[in-house]
């Protein structure tokens, strides 16, 4: 007990030391202040606060089973520091950005008990002080002021629930502008900022006195239901699911639909188009035009290449012998199209001669003296494009070079820095795993690339199509304008790969054996979930690691469902406890009903274009550092630090990243992850639980992806017949996109006609 305190006490006031613990969700947080000489335990509910903060707070001692006396706090005003030791103190905290203990001291030495009231209404005084500017000295100002306004405005959206991770982005989005917003057009909260659903906008527009049939919520019902579409990879929706799906939302009858559908036309918020059938089909803007922009520059860059047939067959057969190669006539066949084409796609399956196809492509070209860039849609798949062809390849993002700053009209705060007006300079680009590119990234990479320069596309159709909207790869086969070559001969070296022959057998709808004296494609038979799970556990940690040589890290595990008895979110759960337990010296951090540790595997679940990396040397010196951290990345936490509020991150490509807590709602636990989410992956092995599941996702071509995903080994864990029901299931959800329609167009009428 301490003898200097009085438990009895109602009131306290001082310095935040340092925040323990804070739910982001409702604000509660457990934080240390020093009052009389003594460090006190402090709890309560805080719109916003930060260590280095000076206090008053009544409430109470309580007794914490755990942790002995706490002061439990039941309201509370910020007081500015109005002492010399005080405003020292405070400003060596850490609170401005800028100013450390030697700096605070020679602030306070030359100011004394004035200082804040000269920060707050003379600031350019400041400059006075050695190592302060003029500029530095008007940006303490700022911040000084910026941080009183935050306070006051999480206050404000706390009156709406809404919680403090999702305010601080109201904040940063709008700054001031949130009082006006809040009272007179919530819905905005959901058209501009990530991770604000119409749900939510709803609620706070029903607590602010927003009417249900207001033009607002029906217009912004519309494009919320057009933006889930699309997050499930629709382009549009027919004019009668998009009209159900705003019912649905609105719990209200809608007898206006069209003339709210026409006036958002009007607006550019919308497209409406007929499809070959007669039928509406109703398009975010900001899709039509991707898929329109997309065909356009596709046809531009189909011109045809004059050359030798003949002398074209003597080339192939020089980089034959030099490299003691064979090409099948379909693989030779490829090299022609790529050599005679502006733009052409290779399409196959594992095994099918992908790897030296592009290969013999790449040595042709060089030949021809020409620059090649290689790249795919994610790091996996880059790192892998490069080994097996020996040269440089990067992601899309990186070619493109892409930019964190501020200024992109999607308010992303990215931007390329190859664009229309800055194309890449190269003859030649080669861009692997198509399957996974979504109409975003295919229009911007388009954009780059200056008529004149041979595009070639590879990547297996049979894929899922990419996690983000529209069915890119697809859709350019299926429009029949360019040249497609399809790669279907299994080489020898393949065939002895059950991995490689039994995912082709799935694929064709063949009968697949489950042999249990299989080196590389293994059943485990279990018959219940809990089973499942726990043959998984062991498997992961006792059994696999030493069979393929790979750390247990790297092994993936793959499942066809989010929520479920075998879904990502409970196997991460019971993954967590086995392979990475709680442990006193690992720090943890609880957001909503996830608990993140120190050597836990996570995922980043959306792009954040301004996420800053850095990769280090053994020594710690950085020696290479970037922007852009991308959904299906993975890594592992370093370190949780509750002082600065962050947690590192160490990414499986040696980039490290600073989350602050207001962003842990982009990652997720990775020691299980969906099929879709594995799309360009490669793990040595892979662990599949088989267990009954919606039978749209039980599919055959989600269980060819996930087999695919394995190098060394896939495991299968569960019942037989869940496997062969899969393998017999070709039912998929069906996907709305029109790239295919769209190139149609243009390639038959002239494409300026659809372009904005």
């Amino acid at each position: 007990m301490r003898s200097n305190l009085d438990y009895e006490a109602e009131y306290i006031e001082g310095f935040v030391e340092n925040i323990i613990y804070r739910n982001e969700d409702n604000g509660y947080t457990v934080f240390n202040v020093v009052y009389k000489g003594e460090e006190i335990t402090c709890v309560g509910v805080f719109s916003y606060i930060n260590a280095g903060e000076f206090i008053t707070a009544n409430g109470g001692f309580v007794k914490h089973p755990s942790y002995d006396m706490q002061f439990s706090i039941k309201s509370y005003e910020f007081k500015a520091p109005d002492d010399t030791k005080s405003v020292r103190r405070y400003l060596a905290s850490g609170a401005i950005k800028g100013i450390g203990e030697k700096m605070a001291e020679r602030i306070v030495k030359e100011f004394g008990d004035d200082t804040f009231r000269i920060m707050e209404e003379e600031p350019e005084r400041l400059a006075e002080i050695k190592g302060i500017s003029l500029t530095k000295a008007m940006d303490i100002a700022a911040q000084l002021v910026d941080k009183r306004d935050m306070r006051k405005a999480m206050m404000f959206l706390q009156d709406y629930g809404i919680s403090m991770g999702i305010a601080g982005k109201i904040y940063s989005r709008y700054g001031q502008e949130i009082y006006t917003i809040i009272k007179q057009n919530p819905y905005r909260l959901a058209d501009d900022i990530d991770g604000i659903g119409f749900k939510t906008a709803d609620e706070i527009a029903a607590r602010a006195g927003i009417k249900v049939d207001s033009d607002f919520r029906i217009r912004s019902g519309i494009l919320y239901v057009l933006t889930q579409a699309a997050g499930q990879g629709h382009i549009y929706l027919p004019w009668t699911e998009l009209e159900q799906g705003v019912t649905a939302l609105l719990l209200i009858d809608i007898r206006d639909m069209e003339r709210h559908i026409m006036d958002m036309a009007i607006d550019k918020k919308i497209v409406v188009r007929e499809n070959a059938s007669g039928e509406k089909c109703i398009y975010a803007s900001m899709y039509y035009y991707m898929e329109a922009s997309i065909a356009k520059h596709l046809i531009e860059l189909n011109i045809p290449y004059s050359q030798d047939e003949a002398e074209i067959g003597q080339r192939i057969a020089q980089i034959e012998e030099k490299n003691d190669i064979i090409l099948d006539d379909i693989q030779k066949q490829a090299v022609h199209k790529a050599v005679l084409n502006g733009l052409m796609v290779i399409t196959g399956g594992p095994g099918t001669g992908k790897t030296t196809t592009i290969n013999t492509i790449i040595k042709y070209f060089e030949m021809e003296g020409l620059e090649i860039r290689l790249a795919a849609p994610t790091g996996r798949a880059a790192k892998r494009m490069a080994e097996t062809s020996g040269y440089e390849a990067q992601t899309i993002h990186r070619l493109l070079e892409i930019c964190g700053s501020a200024s992109d009209s999607q308010n992303t705060g990215m931007h390329f820095e190859r664009n229309e007006d800055n194309p890449l300079e190269t003859d030649v680009i080669i861009v692997d795993e198509m399957s996974m590119v979504d109409v975003s990234i295919m229009n911007s990479l388009l954009k780059a690339i200056a008529v004149g320069t041979r595009l070639i596309l590879v990547g297996d159709v049979d894929q899922l199509p990419s996690v983000g909207p529209g069915n890119v790869l697809k859709d350019i086969i299926h429009s029949g304008c360019f040249e497609v070559v399809k790669l279907e001969k299994i080489f020898r070296q393949a065939a002895e790969s059950e991995i490689i022959m039994n995912a082709h057998k799935i694929n064709k709808g063949e009968p697949v054996t489950l042999n249990k004296y299989s080196k590389d494609f293994l059943f485990v038979r279990r018959n219940s979930p809990d089973a499942i799970i726990a043959a998984m556990c062991t498997l992961i940690k006792e059994k696999l690691p030493d069979y393929v040589h790979a750390d247990r890290k790297d092994i993936q595990i793959l499942t066809p469902t989010r929520k479920s008895a075998v879904g990502a979110q409970r196997l991460n759960r019971i993954m967590q406890q086995y392979l990475n337990p709680p442990s006193a010296d690992k720090m943890e951090k609880e957001v909503g009903d996830t608990i993140y540790r120190v050597g836990d595997k996570v995922m980043q679940i959306k792009n954040n274009y301004q996420l800053e990396w850095e990769r280090k040397s053994r020594y710690g010196v950085t020696y290479d550092r970037g922007n852009g951290i991308f959904n299906g990345d993975t890594g592992v936490i370093e370190d949780i630090n509750f002082f600065s509020e962050q947690m590192l991150v160490r990414f499986e490509d040696d980039r490290f990243v600073y989350y602050d807590f207001t962003q842990l709602d982009e990652l997720e636990l990775a020691y299980a992850i969906t099929i879709h989410k594995s799309q360009g992956s490669e793990y040595p092995a892979v662990l599949i639980p088989m267990f009954p599941g919606p039978r749209m996702l039980m599919n055959r071509n989600l269980l060819y992806t996930a087999v695919t995903r394995a190098r060394t080994c896939v495991c299968m864990v569960g019942l037989e017949d869940c496997f062969h029901e899969m393998a017999a299931n070709e039912s998929e959800q069906k996907r709305y996109s029109s790239l295919d329609l769209r190139i149609q167009e243009m390639d038959n009428v002239g494409i300026g006609t659809f372009v904005k």
